[in-house]
């Protein structure tokens, strides 16, 4: 399935980024610690990071709740966290599509900025619901539409390829998940701008943190140079005063809840 091909393709570019992932990723730890004021103080809970990766914030889970899973579907991802964090997670390899948990077993599942690389999120949506208990806790982050704005206009001077994903609507994810069997109770949405030395420097980041796997791209392999110097004209355009490249990432958090059966 498209899907599943789409899938094992980010999964070797999250691991071929396992060992500079943690250097790279500015975004993930301010969108990770914004999600901390909504965890749930009590400690006797059984709690996911789906999309874990190098493990960071599953650490800092481990730090507060009884037991922690740690679910990734990058082999190289975990290797790394299993060799570099608290030794009472569990690590799992899993799909995010197919949870190996039981029906009703989870108390708090969170994740942050993975939801964005699953085109089927309504999928992973309802596979969220089926293992959170009833009361059971979904605090995630992702990215929402407009982000990265200023690549995606700078590429569109140069041709009419897909360069950046395309990413849901704040209007999309509250229709996802506020249903008769879930609620969104809390939500913000935030553009944070990161600064960059040049736009090699921002296509590095991006493949440093594994996000250069684009969906339906025409063109296989690297844009060719003359594109390249093309859209890094284009993106001039952004320069700030100071000689600093902009890029725009806007974070929506959501804290969803199951309701009762």
């Amino acid at each position: 399935m498209p899907e599943n091909i789409n899938l094992s393709k980010i999964a070797r570019s999250f691991g071929s980024a396992s060992e500079s992932y943690d250097i790279s990723a500015r975004l993930q730890r301010y969108s990770g610690k914004n999600l901390m004021p909504w965890l749930p103080n009590r400690n006797d809970l059984t709690v996911v990071d789906l999309g874990s990766g190098t493990g960071f914030f599953t650490d800092i889970l481990a730090s507060r709740y009884h037991q922690v899973i740690g679910l990734d579907i990058s082999t190289k991802m975990l290797e790394f966290a299993k060799h570099n964090r608290n030794e009472s997670i569990v690590w799992l390899e899993a799909d995010a599509y197919q949870l190996p948990f039981a029906n009703g077993s989870i108390d708090l599942i969170y994740s942050n900025l993975m939801i964005q690389w699953c085109e089927a999120l309504p999928v992973l949506k309802a596979e969220i619901i089926r293992v959170l208990k009833p009361g059971g806790l979904f605090i995630f982050s992702t990215l929402v539409d407009g982000t990265l704005f200023e690549l995606k206009s700078s590429w569109a001077q140069v041709d009419d390829d897909k360069h950046v994903i395309d990413f849901k609507t704040e209007q999309d994810l509250s229709a996802i998940f506020n249903t008769d069997e879930s609620k969104l109770i809390e939500f913000s949405n935030k553009d944070i701008v990161l600064e960059y030395e040049n736009v090699l420097h921002l296509a590095k980041e991006l493949k440093g943190l594994g996000a250069n796997q684009v969906p339906k791209k025409q063109s296989k392999g690297l844009a060719g140079k003359d594109k390249w110097q093309k859209m890094m004209v284009s993106y001039q355009d952004f320069l700030e005063p100071s000689g600093i490249y902009p890029a725009t990432y806007k974070v929506f958090s959501g804290l969803m809840v199951k309701l009762n059966d």
